[in-house]
């Protein structure tokens, strides 16, 4: 059987997810229906769905052993650079839908396999290393701004626990979009780098000097009180993570007296894929990037993602 390099998760361990981080010869791609094609990957980037994934999170013990990563840039058969955006149907999924490395092998290998149609072009002048950093942390925040946040109808935008991936994509893209951009972080030196980014970085829980039309939330329990607090009449507030607890306590009379809606959603389509694409070529914005290892040291890659002192993304460069 045809073999080729990875990384997958070959048990799961909560306590510590990188002990169940493997690195090592699997399978090459199948073609589970006849419009699946056979991508080269060139770069790949890291989400914390991966090392929830090590925890056994989404994944059941006789799926193992499963490819991580959701993001890729590579070749398609035609010799195109292409984006691969990461969402495939999967009717035996209760919504529908999966992301690469749930159901289907993921990225984190020399070779995927995807519906052709979830190919798009890379865009001219946008390297691989950074629109690898696109389809999921920061597909998912141009989504909670455009079409969940309605961020066009807003002047001022809080983004919680920014450093992580979602958190920083909000604030980067909210800036580019000329907005007046808030963002918490307990890191000081975080929040110094995001005031570079263009917003006005304070601690969590500060008071804000103006209530702000849309809030990103990935942080939940820590901060959505302060979330509620710092939203304006009729604000919305945009959920798509709970990396601080899932179970907030939320004041309903303020949900209905201020007339606040809080808003669940997560990933993108591939038309939104295609319009941040396009935002990124065309206003120069680019992903901010933590650091760049090569498929050898995949493993260290893991390990920087784990420490949380991540700023940005972490990508692997499989052409190194």
């Amino acid at each position: 059987m045809p073999i080729m390099r990875a990384a997958f998760v070959s048990r799961f361990d909560d306590a510590n997810p990188l002990a169940a981080l493997t690195v090592g010869e699997q399978p090459e791609p199948t073609h589970p229906a006849d419009d699946w094609v056979t991508v080269q990957v060139r770069a790949t980037s890291l989400n914390h769905h991966d090392l929830w994934s090590l925890r056994g999170v989404g994944l059941r013990a006789e799926q193992l052993p499963m490819i991580l990563g959701c993001d890729a840039v590579g070749v398609d058969p035609d010799g195109n650079e292409v984006v691969v955006y990461p969402v495939i149907p999967t009717p035996g999924d209760p919504r529908g839908v999966s992301i690469l490395s749930e159901h289907f092998p993921g990225t984190l290998a020399e070779r995927v396999a995807v519906p052709r149609s979830n190919l798009l072009a890379l865009p001219a002048g946008l390297a691989a290393a950074d629109a690898a950093c696109l389809p999921t942390a920061w597909l998912t925040a141009w989504r909670m701004l455009t079409t969940v946040g309605r961020v066009d109808d807003a002047d001022a935008v809080l983004v919680q626990g920014a450093g992580g991936g979602v958190a920083t994509a909000a604030v980067a893209l909210a800036a580019a979009m000329g907005k007046r951009v808030y963002a918490t972080s307990r890191d000081a030196a975080k929040r110094e780098r995001i005031a570079e980014l263009g917003a006005t970085a304070v601690e969590p829980g500060a008071r804000l000097p103006e209530r702000v039309d849309v809030v990103i939330e990935t942080v939940g329990a820590a901060t959505f009180d302060h979330s509620m607090k710092s939203a304006a009449p009729m604000a919305r507030i945009v959920v798509s993570g709970a990396t601080a607890g899932h179970e907030p306590k939320v004041n309903l009379r303020r949900v209905f007296a201020m007339q606040l809606e809080i808003l669940g959603t997560s990933m993108g389509t591939p038309d939104e894929l295609a319009a941040l694409l396009a935002f990124c070529a065309e206003r120069g914005v680019r992903p901010v990037v933590d650091s760049v290892l090569p498929f050898s040291e995949v493993a260290d890659a893991f390990a920087r993602l784990h420490s949380g002192d991540v700023f940005g993304k972490v990508v692997v460069d499989h052409t190194a």
